[in-house]
């Protein structure tokens, strides 16, 4: 396990900073992702550190852009150190789709593909155990 586990886990309240799935619905730890990878210079202090949830973490990858289709061109995603996760994220509680409020929501939410038929049923789900959002 990452050795910075804790104190990330414990500033992301144990949700992914991203989609904000409650890491206490799975049965293992959340991942700690680089928001900057160290691929593109990024580093490894507390503060480019970041909990995600595994589906988040897998897509996000190495990006640090996403796209959206019609405006096709390249938009900064979702930093969790930098930006609010309100200004840029709502949730349909009808649906339980996560919905961009901004360029850069739209385009983490693309980029992320937080909006999986399998996401959406669980996002259902944990609406209803009140865990969500």
């Amino acid at each position: 396990m990452n050795p910075h586990y804790e104190k990330v886990a414990l500033r992301a309240k144990h949700c992914c900073e991203y989609c904000h799935a409650p890491e206490i619905i799975f049965n293992f730890a959340f991942e700690i992702e680089h928001i900057i990878p160290i691929s593109l210079n990024g580093s490894d202090l507390k503060s480019n550190l970041a909990l995600s949830c595994r589906s988040c973490n897998l897509y996000k990858s190495s990006h640090v852009t996403g796209v959206i289709p019609k405006e096709n061109k390249e938009i900064s995603l979702f930093h969790p150190r930098k930006d609010k996760w309100a200004q840029h994220f709502t949730v349909n509680i009808e649906d339980g789709k996560i919905i961009g409020l901004t360029e850069t929501g739209k385009a983490t939410i693309i980029r992320l593909r937080m909006n999986k038929e399998a996401q959406i049923i669980a996002r259902k789900q944990w609406m209803l155990l009140e865990i969500f959002p």
